[in-house]
C-alpha cells in the first residue's frame, strides 16, 4: 500500500494545473479560459475517487495529456477541453457524453465520444477487435484530425509511466507503439514525439541495450558538445556578417535510431559516426525561404566540403507529411561527417509539430502552397481505405501499415507534373494515382520512353506514360503488382464487379444443370451444395461454375443424395475443427508478471531472430498447437504482438536446457595469413562448438566474416564474441540476428 497525503496531492494537482495553463499561454498569448477550467474541475470531480497504478491521483493523467497537447503538439481550447474530458465518460457512469455537450458544445463532445470508443489493441482478446479497434480510431481521420493527436498524446503519457505494469504487459504495450503509434506520428509530421515513443518502447522491450547505448551518449556528450562550438563558429560568423537573422541548435541522434542503424548496418556504437545533426532555423517571409535557404547552404559550403550523394532537397518537394527542410552533409576539419539541416521558422514549426502546425500555416498563407504537404492526400487515402468493405480483416493492417511506414518516389507524368508514391511502387500503382479509370484500362506503360512490365518498380526521377484500352479490364495478378492500397482497393473493386457478373452466369448454368436432372433450384438447395463442395457462400459455387470447375459427377451426386432423403455429412474439403490454445504451466507471478516455461511445450525457434536461451522471449501459436519462439525485439515479434496478442505467450527458457542452437557471428578486421583457421580454431577447438557454415569477404586488407554454429545459450556467445576480439587482426565481432551468408 502507499499513503495519502491529501494536501500534497491537492498542491500537485494545482501545479500541474498550473504548468498546463503556461504550456498553452506561452503559444497563445491568452489569460486563463474559463471553459477550460471548468473542463479540469469537471475532471477532478469524475475521477476523485480513482488512482493510476502508480499510487497517484488519476487526475494526473488527463493534466498531463493535456498538457502535452498544449505544449508539445501546440493545439487549442477545444483539444485542450477534450484531452481533460477524454476518460471521464468512460471511467464514471454519471458523466455522459449529452452532458459533456450541453456544457462544452458539439466538437468537444464529438472529440470525446471518438476518444471514448478507442480502445488499445493490447487490451482485447481477439485480434479481430484489435484490427476493428485501430480502425475505430483512423475512422476518425474523416472527421477531425485532433482525436488521433490527443490519442498520440495520452500514448505518449502512458508510455511515460509504464514502469508500474508487469513486463508482460510493458512490452505489448511498447510493441503495439511502434507497429502503430510511433509511425502515425511520423506521418503526421511529430518527429520529437515519434522518437520518444520509440526510445520509450526499446527501453521496455531492450532495456540492456537502451541503458546501454544511453550510457555511451551520456559519457560521450561533453566532447560532442566542444566539437559543435568548434564546428558552428565559422558559420555563426558567416551569417553574421550577412545580417541574416537565425537560432542555431543540434540535435541528437534518438536512443532507437542509433540502435537500429547498429542493427542495419552490424556495427558498434563506435562506429555510428551521425550522432547528432546541427540545425540552422532562419527568420525570414515565406516567400522569401527557398532563396534564403540555399543562401545558408552556399555560406556553409563556402567554409566546408559537402558530401555530394548526401543533399536532401524537401523544400522543392516537401516529404507527404508536410516536412520541408534542406540537408546536407559536410566534412568538418577532424575528419568526421556532419549533417547540417537548414530551414525556416515556419518549416521548423511543422517539422516539430506536424499536422497542428500545418493546419495553422494552411490558414495563414496561400491556400495552394500550403497543400503541397500532401497532407491532406495522405487523409484522403486513409479514408479511402477505412471505406473499404473488407477494411475490418487483418489486410486493412497491411494497408494502412504501407502509409505510415514507406518512403517516397517522385516520378514525373508526360506533361510535367510531379507525382508522389511510396517506395517500392510499381507502374501500376502510378497508374492508379493518375485516375482510377487509367488504371482500369491499363495496357501498357512507358518510363522514360520504354515500354515496361506492370510490376516494373518506380525510380525517382523516370517519367511514366500510361498506355489504356477500354477493351482491358483487371485481373487477379494486378494484385501481386500493385502495393498501394488505392490501386489494390480500386483493382478489387473492379475484380468483385467482374465476379458479379460472372456468378450471374455461373448460377444460371447450375440452374440448367439441376433443370437437367429435375431437381429443384431452390435458395436452400443452392445453400446445402455449397456447403456440400465446401464454399464459403453461393457466390463462390457461382463463380466455380462459370469456370466450369465442379464435375458433373459431383452435381449428380449431391442430387442423389438429397434425393434420397439420407442427407450424408458434407464430403467437400475438411473443414478443421476449431482448437483451443492449452494452457500451460504457469510459473510463480514476480514483479516480472508470468512467464512460461519453455520447456512445458513443443517449440521452434524464429529463422528471422534466431533466439537463445538467456534472450527475452515469446512464444506465438499461429495454429493452436505448434509455437514459434521468437526475441522480444524482433521486428515480426513486434507485428505479432500487435495483431495476435491473444496467440502471445510470455516464455523462458529452462534452467535444464542443454539443447543446441544455431547462433550466427560477423567478425571484421584487417585480412593477414593464417586469419580464417585462427577464427576456426578458436570457435571448433577452444570453444568446442561446431560450426556449421563459414563464409568471408576480402577487398585488399580488409576482410568480412559470416559464421554459424551449434551453442547453449547467450552466455556461449558472449564468450565466443570476447575472445574472438582477441584475435590479431580482429577489429569487430557481434552476434548477428538474420544470417545472411552460409
Amino acid at each position: 500500500m502507499y499513503d495519502i497525503d491529501l494536501q500534497k496531492e491537492k498542491r500537485e494537482i494545482v501545479k500541474r494545473y498550473r504548468a498546463l495553463m503556461r504550456a498553452w499561454n506561452s503559444n497563445k498569448g491568452v489569460q486563463e479560459n474559463n471553459l477550460v477550467r471548468k473542463a479540469f474541475i469537471m475532471a477532478s470531480q469524475a475521477h476523485f475517487t480513482m488512482r493510476r497504478r502508480t499510487g497517484e491521483p488519476y487526475i494526473y493523467h488527463p493534466l498531463e495529456v493535456a498538457r502535452i497537447v498544449a505544449g508539445e503538439i501546440g493545439l487549442g481550447e477545444t483539444a485542450i477541453i477534450s484531452a481533460l474530458l477524454h476518460d471521464v465518460v468512460e471511467d464514471n457512469p454519471d458523466y455522459t457524453i449529452e452532458m459533456i455537450r450541453q456544457n462544452f458544445g458539439d466538437k468537444v463532445a464529438y472529440i470525446v465520444d471518438g476518444l471514448t470508443k478507442i480502445k488499445d489493441g493490447y487490451e482485447r482478446l481477439e485480434s479481430t477487435a484489435q484490427v476493428e479497434s485501430i480502425k475505430k480510431m483512423l475512422l476518425t481521420l474523416s472527421d477531425d484530425v485532433r482525436v488521433i493527436l490527443i490519442k498520440l498524446a495520452d500514448r505518449l503519457h502512458n508510455m511515460r509511466t509504464l514502469d508500474s505494469m508487469p513486463a508482460s504487459k510493458q512490452q505489448n504495450i511498447a510493441a503495439e507503439t511502434l507497429y502503430l503509434y510511433s509511425p502515425l506520428a511520423h506521418r503526421l509530421g511529430l518527429y520529437v514525439i515519434k522518437s520518444e515513443l520509440e526510445d520509450l518502447a526499446l527501453k521496455y522491450n531492450e532495456p540492456e541495450i537502451y541503458r546501454t547505448i544511453s550510457l555511451k551518449l551520456q559519457e560521450t556528450e561533453l566532447e560532442r558538445k566542444s566539437f559543435i562550438q568548434k564546428f558552428i563558429f565559422p558559420i555563426k560568423r558567416s551569417m553574421a556578417l550577412q545580417g541574416i537573422s537565425f537560432d542555431i541548435d543540434t540535435r541528437a541522434k534518438s536512443v532507437y535510431s542509433i540502435y537500429k542503424k547498429m542493427q542495419v548496418k552490424e556495427i558498434p556504437f563506435e562506429e555510428v559516426y551521425d550522432l547528432f545533426a546541427v540545425r540552422i532555423i532562419i527568420d525570414t517571409p515565406p516567400e522569401q525561404e527557398k532563396l534564403d535557404c540555399w543562401r545558408i547552404y552556399t555560406l556553409i559550403t563556402d567554409n566546408y566540403n559537402p558530401k555530394l550523394n548526401r543533399l536532401r532537397d524537401w523544400i522543392s518537394t516537401p516529404k507527404a507529411n508536410g516536412y520541408e527542410s534542406l540537408h546536407t552533409t559536410v566534412m568538418s576539419p577532424t575528419g568526421q561527417w556532419v549533417e547540417v539541416q537548414i530551414r525556416s521558422r515556419r518549416m521548423h514549426e511543422i517539422a516539430e509539430r506536424g499536422y497542428a502546425a500545418h493546419w495553422k500555416y494552411k490558414q495563414q498563407v496561400d491556400k495552394d502552397r500550403a497543400q503541397e504537404s500532401g497532407l491532406d492526400d495522405w487523409l484522403a487515402e486513409v479514408r479511402k481505405i477505412l471505406k473499404s468493405p473488407d477494411a475490418n480483416t487483418l489486410n486493412f493492417l497491411d494497408d494502412i501499415k504501407l502509409t505510415l511506414f514507406s518512403d517516397e518516389v517522385f516520378v514525373w507524368t508526360p506533361k510535367g507534373h510531379l507525382k508522389s508514391l511510396p517506395s517500392g511502387s510499381t507502374v501500376l500503382d502510378f497508374a492508379y494515382l493518375v485516375h482510377t479509370e487509367l488504371g482500369n484500362h491499363c495496357i501498357g506503360v512507358k518510363v522514360n520512353r520504354n515500354l515496361v512490365p506492370l510490376d516494373q518498380k518506380l525510380r525517382s526521377g523516370d517519367q511514366v506514360e500510361v498506355i489504356a484500352s477500354k477493351k482491358s479490364f483487371p485481373k487477379e495478378e494486378w494484385l501481386e503488382y500493385a502495393i498501394t492500397p488505392r490501386a489494390r482497393y480500386s483493382i478489387k473493386e473492379a475484380l468483385k464487379e467482374q465476379r458479379k457478373e460472372q456468378a450471374a452466369e455461373g448460377r444460371h448454368k447450375l440452374e440448367e444443370v439441376f433443370a437437367t436432372y429435375d431437381f429443384k433450384c431452390s435458395k436452400n438447395n443452392i445453400i446445402r451444395f455449397s456447403e456440400y463442395m465446401g464454399f464459403a457462400s453461393p457466390a463462390d459455387l457461382f463463380y466455380k461454375m462459370y469456370q466450369e470447375n465442379i464435375p458433373a459427377e459431383h452435381i449428380l451426386k449431391f442430387i442423389k443424395l438429397e434425393n434420397s432423403e439420407l442427407h450424408l455429412p458434407t464430403k467437400g474439403p475438411e473443414v478443421k475443427q476449431k482448437r483451443e490454445v492449452p494452457y500451460l504451466p504457469a510459473k510463480p507471478k514476480s514483479k516480472h508478471g508470468t512467464t512460461y516455461d519453455l520447456d512445458d511445450f513443443n517449440y521452434v525457434v524464429a529463422s528471422c531472430c534466431h533466439p537463445l536461451p538467456g534472450d527475452e522471449i515469446i512464444a506465438y501459436t499461429p495454429d493452436g498447437v505448434n509455437r514459434i519462439v521468437h526475441r522480444t525485439n524482433c521486428p515480426e515479434a513486434i507485428e505479432l504482438m500487435s495483431r495476435f496478442a491473444n496467440r502471445i505467450t510470455h516464455a523462458s527458457w529452462s534452467n535444464k536446457h542443454m539443447n543446441t542452437f544455431l547462433a550466427g557471428l560477423k567478425i571484421s578486421g584487417f585480412d593477414r595469413k593464417s586469419m580464417i583457421s585462427d577464427i576456426i580454431r578458436v570457435i571448433s577447438e577452444e570453444m568446442r562448438f561446431n560450426v556449421r557454415s563459414f563464409h568471408i569477404d576480402t577487398s585488399g586488407e580488409l576482410y568480412e566474416a559470416y559464421i554459424s554454429f551449434f551453442i547453449h545459450d547467450t552466455v556461449d556467445i558472449n564468450r565466443t564474441i570476447e575472445r574472438i576480439k582477441q584475435i590479431e587482426g580482429v577489429s569487430a565481432a557481434a552476434r548477428m540476428l538474420k544470417f545472411l551468408k552460409t
